[in-house]
């Protein structure tokens, strides 16, 4: 029973000093804009992304044209690439890198830069066996999808910390 109340207790002073430091889970972040117009196509699985998250934090708009927008979220450059890390034995791929960048700027639309020029580079490695050739693909598919959901959550990261850049 003593064994029991030392437990407990060491359980609630636990508990209590994480409280006390002060940690919190991170939240949603408003945008410093009313208006943030995304110049991508509407096809794009990355701006349906972005426009999702955006108009979930609930504060600011996402307009069908950049007439009236207070901020252009404009892409630079998109690209993925699958590079061969490591190779077996027999002379076949054991292992690859997954990598997307993306280059994009935030501006006015007047001329003036409210974010300059960033890049932005993810990367996953995954092993690759060609016995799971199907289930390897569906991977792939599922490490793009985390790698475009990290992406997401950079870019709106670093427009939310975005100031006029002087000239």
């Amino acid at each position: 029973m003593l064994h029991f109340r030392a437990l407990i207790a060491a359980a609630l002073l636990a508990l209590g000093t994480l409280t006390a430091c002060g940690f919190q889970l991170r939240g949603a972040r408003p945008l410093p804009f009313e208006t943030l117009y995304i110049n991508m196509p509407d096809t794009s699985e990355l701006a349906a992304a972005i426009k999702r998250t955006i108009r979930a934090s609930g504060i600011t708009r996402v307009p069908d044209t950049r007439e009236g927008a207070q901020a252009i979220l404009e892409p630079m450059g998109d690209s993925k690439e699958k590079i061969i890390l490591s190779l077996n034995s027999a002379g076949r791929v054991r292992e690859y890198q997954l990598r997307q960048k993306f280059f994009f700027r935030v501006h006015d639309g007047k001329g003036g830069e409210l974010l300059a020029p960033a890049e932005i580079i993810l990367t996953r490695d995954i092993t690759f066996n060609d016995a799971q050739l199907l289930a390897k693909e569906q991977e792939e598919a599922l490490l793009y999808r985390d790698m475009q959901n990290d992406l997401v959550q950079q870019i709106l990261r670093r427009i939310a910390a975005a100031k006029p850049v002087a000239r």
